[in-house]
């Protein structure tokens, strides 16, 4: 992937960085794995596995941290 579409971690509020968070996850996700179909294929293993869900959250929160960093934890 070599489109650019992250411009800044920068959010207005906690709810939007948290929706990047996700985003920057899902974005990580299709980087390690670019082949749609595999992912697919795969997503009834991962989304039915209580271990999985735990680290797709863990990854979310851990990117979601960095974005609070980056606001300064929104506060002004």
């Amino acid at each position: 992937m070599s489109d650019t579409w992250l411009a800044t971690l920068i959010t207005e509020t906690p709810q939007e960085g948290f929706e990047l968070a996700i985003t920057l996850s899902r974005r990580g996700v299709k980087y390690t794995q670019p082949d749609v179909e595999v992912l697919h294929k795969l997503r009834p293993d991962y989304s039915n596995n209580a271990d999985s869900l735990t680290a797709a959250s863990q990854v979310i929160a851990i990117n979601f941290q960095t974005i609070a960093a980056a606001n300064n934890y929104w506060r002004k």
